[in-house]
């Protein structure tokens, strides 16, 4: 037993790096292209090389991070056509989820989406284009859980993450002054337990705005 805790903490080290630099990613932190260095990870973590490199490897796999052939690590800057391939894989998945949560779309969930909603609509006045961005995904993610396909809600999440800085760059571009329109038509077929409305709503919702990222 005691030869196994120095390994489990490490791994637990390795754990909260990924964790937090994931977040970070996710919600838009960090901007598109931007350089990060092993050594500037584990000073400000306070961790050596070893769990800051296994933190960026796995990073790097769910394709959060790019690492180059010389070992320059930094958020990826997306191609309009990857751009395009990820609002597509949006609009397959999440519609796909949103469908499946329906029939288990009881009022207290309603309610919860509500609730979110008011929240991304302070975020929209605050100018918090974090929040903004952290508050949208709680929406969505709160939503596909009645899906109750974690496999499908996995791949999203990936989606979503590698797509985060790019999402801090749109919202810049929208300069967006009011909450998502759509997230009110969400909120209205699954009350009305109108299947096509939601399908039709949340692709409209996932895709709309990565649209303009695309020139």
């Amino acid at each position: 037993m005691l030869s196994a805790r120095p390994a489990e903490s490490q791994t637990a080290t390795h754990d909260r790096v990924y964790r937090a630099l994931r977040s970070r990613i996710l919600h838009g932190e960090i901007a598109p292209g931007q350089a990060l260095t092993l050594r500037g990870i584990g000073k400000e973590f306070g961790v050596s090389m070893t769990p800051a490199r296994e933190a960026v490897r796995r990073l790097a796999a769910e394709g959060a991070l790019t690492l180059s052939s010389s070992g320059r690590v930094s958020t990826p800057e997306l191609s309009n056509d990857r751009i395009e391939e990820l609002a597509a894989l949006r609009a397959l998945i999440e519609v796909e989820l949103a469908s499946r949560a329906l029939p288990r779309a009881h009022i207290a969930l309603i309610d919860r989406l509500q609730s979110i909603n008011m929240s991304v609509a302070e975020m929209v006045t605050k100018r918090d284009a974090v929040g903004y961005i952290r508050t949208n995904l709680e929406f969505h993610r709160t939503l596909y859980l009645r899906a109750q396909a974690p496999a499908m809600l996995a791949i999203a999440e990936t989606v979503w993450l590698q797509l985060g800085p790019t999402m801090r760059a749109l919202y810049g571009r929208l300069r967006r002054t009011d909450p998502p329109h759509y997230h009110k038509l969400i909120i209205a077929a699954l009350k009305a337990g109108d299947e096509p409305g939601l399908r039709l709503a949340v692709r409209s919702d996932v895709t709309q705005g990565l649209r303009l990222l695309v020139t």
